[in-house]
């Protein structure tokens, strides 16, 4: 099967031509809920979600950001109800991370909530998973060191200054700006989003999905990080939009 190719098909029928145990990891977002038009349509989750199942490695991980819609004062659930579909096809539920919107948009008033800030990123992974690299987030440091400086005639000038840069593993709250759409899709995760998950659970060389490549940001990310991805898009225009967005990296070497 060609790598870092996108097709244009249902993402069921790119799976159906992968062997078992084919793919290293999935960075996805589902059209969830019907919160946004995309092109009219539409996906059976069950079977796709089957599939991810029998085309992940064993210690492979699929990350998939969803949300929920509110109709009638309520909101949906769907994000947990395919959680635990998920886990009962045999996925772990590996972690359930936030995407924390930093310029969430405000809630309508006829609403009676407060405004939506986040959606969940679960993590899921076939057995244990096989790779580990966290992010580093700088240590919040409260102690001061004092330092003097002796002046040609013999004055001190003393300051203070924060001590040491050391780092510790992020948490699985990920905060990040929602920028404005200039692709033409109708929901691009952060570039820097794709690029966290896919350095966290892969290595330089191995192979990242998205059975909902929209715009393309997961295969930019991984070219860009040196993974090899595979692409399935129902919409030819935003294949369009997503080959724009790669043709200065399509004609790169597609092994690496």
């Amino acid at each position: 099967m060609e790598v870092n190719k996108i097709y244009n098909e249902n993402c069921l029928d790119t799976m159906s031509r992968m062997s078992d145990n084919f793919i290293d990891l999935t960075v996805t977002s589902p059209p969830y809920d019907n919160l946004r038009d995309y092109n009219g349509y539409s996906f059976d989750f069950e079977s796709i979600a089957k599939e991810l199942y029998r085309v992940t490695k064993e210690g492979g991980v699929v990350v998939w950001v969803v949300g929920d819609s509110t109709s009638k004062f309520n909101e949906s659930g769907t994000s947990f109800k395919q959680a635990l579909y998920f886990k009962e096809l045999g996925f772990n539920l590996l972690d359930t991370m936030i995407y924390y919107k930093q310029n969430y948009a405000p809630a309508y008033p006829t609403l009676r909530r407060y405004a939506n800030q986040f959606e969940y990123m679960f993590i899921f992974s076939k057995g244990r998973p096989s790779t580990f690299n966290p992010i580093q987030k700088p240590k919040v440091r409260n102690k001061i060191e004092k330092v003097a400086f002796r002046q040609k005639d013999g004055t001190l000038i003393r300051k203070t200054k924060q001590k040491g840069n050391e780092t510790k593993d992020a948490s699985n709250v990920w905060e990040y700006a929602v920028g404005g759409n200039f692709t033409g899709h109708p929901a691009v995760f952060p570039e820097q989003l794709a690029k966290d998950h896919i350095i966290s659970w892969s290595n330089e060389g191995e192979l990242v999905y998205d059975c909902f490549m929209g715009s393309g940001t997961t295969a930019k990310m991984s070219h860009i990080n040196k993974r090899n991805w595979i692409g399935s898009e129902i919409s030819k225009e935003y294949i369009d939009i997503a080959n724009d967005r790669l043709k200065s990296y399509l004609n790169q070497t597609s092994l690496f």
